[in-house]
């Protein structure tokens, strides 16, 4: 029962930062050349919540040669571009949107995001 108490902390904790973040402005999502879509933004928006994408975490990268990378087996280390304690990368089908820290909660992992790109930044990263 502790494991259920631990998550709904921890989710309430994101509730209440998801509530503090939408108090932040969304654009409306306006597509001119679809006129079958309803007028209100709600309705726009409310087509494309259900839409499944990809969510990852990234702990660092590494290049090594394919010699390299054929003498690997159980045991060995691989060196990452980061140090130990630096944040991980969250990445949505592909693109980053914000960094975070692993957590533990009974056995099972999560992450605390810790800075959020804003919807600017990743905009540009875009084009």
């Amino acid at each position: 029962m502790s494991d259920m108490d631990d998550w709904a902390d921890a989710l309430a904790e994101q509730e209440e930062s998801e509530a503090q973040a939408s108090k932040v402005e969304l654009e409306n999502l306006e597509d001119e050349s679809s006129p079958g879509l309803a007028s209100s933004g709600d309705d726009k928006l409310d087509a494309i919540l259900d839409i499944p994408v990809s969510i990852s975490m990234e702990v660092g990268r590494a290049n090594i040669t394919i010699r390299n990378l054929l003498q690997l087996n159980q045991g060995s280390v691989i060196e990452l571009d980061r140090v130990a304690g630096e944040a991980l990368d969250v990445l949505v089908n592909g693109t980053l949107i914000a960094h975070g820290e692993v957590v533990v909660v009974n056995d099972k992992f999560g992450i605390r995001l810790t800075d959020v790109i804003s919807q600017t930044e990743r905009i540009k990263k875009l084009r």
